[in-house]
């Protein structure tokens, strides 16, 4: 009996012996475990995962103009100021356009650019924001309104980093147009004549040429298009011409292309100071290049000309004028009416 007792803890202790082998046995999936979970622990990025990450937050890295891609662009809408909203004299306000890359090349480095027109205090260029193809993005300008009551239009550009145009549809400009006031000028009782009043507010002879050679080619390239086009020749009026040559001088002696003269008077204030007793069309200016390059610019602008395709235009003026010491040389003013 005392055998089997000394047998059966035998047993008993090599049971207990087998059991603490086994324990022993465990830190093989402890250091395993240990393992896997050391990349959790707080502040510790493993190394392999950076390149990863570097990427994703960086994806324009990846961005490539393509070869000979194309530009264009679509108008959607005008997000702020419709045409011919009324404003008040002086008054500051921004200009939002909403446009659609509808090129190939995406938009990086692009600007928009003042044209022609009526600047109202526009920059000369704006950054556009990055926009790749078929992307839309906001273009916005601050203005501020001119001081004299009036219709007023400025016209704009989308410019590639090299400065060419992007086309918009057919067209290379856009704009930006306003009334200020009630948009009637009252003309202006200083005592001041309106062959002065019409060129600006009296500008003095700044030593510009005139030229009645450019100012009949000028005429006759625009009845020239207006024939191709099937509609009748304009008739000159010398109230229109007299306008015209008044603001193409105020130009010259000013530096400046511009619908605003001077002294802040509006195409149509300048009309109605020469005397014209017709109703105002729409003026059209140009600055540098002489009568052809004037037409070739105005023809391949849509708004322009739609002006020099007016079916319900019947009179014109043509003014010219150059000054040496003018950053363009020529300026050319052309007034319509009816």
């Amino acid at each position: 009996m005392f055998k089997k007792l000394i047998l059966l803890g035998a047993l008993l202790l090599s049971a207990c012996i087998s059991v603490q082998v086994d324990d022993a046995k465990t830190p093989t999936p402890s250091n395993f475990i240990t393992a896997t979970l050391a990349p959790t622990k707080a502040g510790f990025v493993p190394a392999t995962l950076t390149p990863t990450l570097a990427i994703a937050e960086t994806p324009t890295l990846a961005i490539t103009v393509p070869a000979n891609c194309t530009n264009a662009a679509v108008l959607l809408r005008d997000v702020t100021i419709q045409d011919n909203t009324q404003v008040k004299a002086g008054e500051k306000f921004t200009k939002t356009w909403e446009f659609q890359n509808t090129g190939t090349c995406p938009w990086i480095g692009y600007v928009l650019k003042f044209a022609a027109g009526d600047q109202m205090n526009a920059p000369l260029s704006a950054p556009i924001a990055d926009t790749l193809p078929k992307g839309i993005v906001q273009v916005s300008v601050q203005l501020t309104a001119p001081s004299a009551n009036g219709s007023y239009t400025g016209y704009f550009t989308l410019n590639d980093p090299s400065g060419n145009d992007v086309f918009i549809g057919i067209e290379k400009t856009f704009w930006v147009k306003v009334v200020v006031g009630s948009g009637i000028i009252v003309p202006a009782t200083s005592g001041v004549s309106p062959t002065q009043s019409a060129g600006g507010g009296g500008t003095p002879n700044c030593g510009y040429s005139p030229n009645a050679g450019f100012v009949n080619q000028i005429a006759s390239l625009i009845n020239s298009e207006r024939a191709n086009a099937g509609l009748p020749a304009l008739t000159v009026n010398a109230q229109l011409t007299a306008s015209a040559q008044g603001h193409a001088a105020d130009m010259a002696c000013n530096n400046n292309i511009s619908h605003t003269g001077s002294d802040g008077s509006s195409a149509y204030s300048r009309v109605l100071a020469s005397g014209y007793s017709g109703s105002f069309s729409e003026e059209i200016i140009y600055g540098g290049g002489g009568p052809q390059a004037a037409m070739t610019w105005w023809m391949n602008d849509q708004i322009h000309r739609d002006a020099i395709l007016n079916p319900n235009t019947t009179e014109m003026g043509v003014g010219y004028a150059y000054f040496s010491n003018g950053s363009y040389g020529d300026y050319i003013a052309v007034d319509f009416g009816r």
